[in-house]
């Protein structure tokens, strides 16, 4: 049964949930990842939901059960050609009624509780900006693989945005207001979300990070798309615009280069076996 935000008295619990789609998703993982968060403990006011371009038949079919059933709830924002992840979601953003905006993944599953822990975290916290670890699987959630967790203090996660990215997008939680004050997402493929991280950090954006799992993150060929000639290549080009720009020192940037490329190029069952070994927790 659906059912309106819990408020609390004196707290402004509304939110919206941010999600593009396009139309290699799989529809039962769309419909997964909606469930979810009309699972929540605490349910959005708002669910903008960006068609990037043209979807399938089936896809657009969960969009409008989904739509049927929760009068109100849904924005359906539908673009005419596919134009990325970062332009996506500017683009809904501008359809975002509220402060605070949720990112949603159409193939993710969010834990019932992602969306209170964050509330409560923002404010807490007096963050701009929060996320929580991931566990990640394949096919089923039911079976889980490696956590990733990230440092969770401001002080922490300024030292690890230097070589690493110190939110994980597919549930982060935060304030439209800082989102829009540091230019929105930028076109830099594959690190739309690091980047903007950098420049919201650097206007003076507080983070945090609980340690607690919010998401059940989908890997599914994850591994074989972080590899490759041209991947390395976009890292290279976002290493340099880091050091250009201030982001990184010289030792970071030749750090974060040496490891980050070298390991895009390896074969991706060795990949695999680096990211699982070095970069995830059990």
């Amino acid at each position: 049964v659906y059912k309106r935000n819990r408020k609390k008295k004196g707290q402004k619990l509304e939110y919206a949930v941010l999600m593009s789609v396009y139309y290699k998703e799989r529809p039962t993982s769309l419909k997964e990842s909606i469930d979810s968060i009309l699972a929540q403990t605490v349910l959005p006011a708002q669910f903008v939901i960006v068609c990037d371009g043209e979807l399938t038949p089936a896809l657009y079919e969960i969009l409008d059960m989904a739509e049927a059933a929760h009068s109100g709830l849904f924005t359906r924002v539908q673009l005419a050609k596919q134009s990325g992840l970062g332009n996506a979601l500017n683009e809904g953003m501008k359809h975002c009624r509220y402060e605070y905006i949720a990112r949603m993944d159409s193939d993710d599953i969010s834990c019932p509780d992602r969306m209170e822990t964050e509330l409560f975290l923002l404010k807490e916290k007096n963050a701009d900006l929060v996320s929580g670890a991931v566990a990640e699987f394949e096919t089923d959630s039911a079976t889980i693989g490696k956590i990733r967790k990230l440092p969770q203090t401001q002080e922490e996660i300024l030292r690890f945005a230097r070589r690493r990215n110190p939110f994980n997008h597919p549930c982060v939680m935060y304030k439209k207001s800082m989102v829009l004050k540091a230019g929105g997402y930028q076109p830099f493929e594959g690190f739309e979300d690091y980047y903007l991280w950098l420049r919201m950090l650097k206007s003076g954006a507080t983070g945090y990070n609980t340690e607690r799992i919010l998401l059940y993150m989908r890997t599914d060929g994850m591994y074989k798309r972080r590899g490759g000639i041209k991947y390395a290549g976009r890292i290279l080009r976002f290493r340099n615009l880091m050091l250009k720009k201030g982001y990184c020192s010289l030792k970071d940037y030749l750090i974060s280069v040496t490891l980050h490329v070298g390991v895009s190029l390896l074969p991706d069952g060795v990949r695999r076996l680096i990211y699982d070994s070095m970069l995830r927790k059990k």
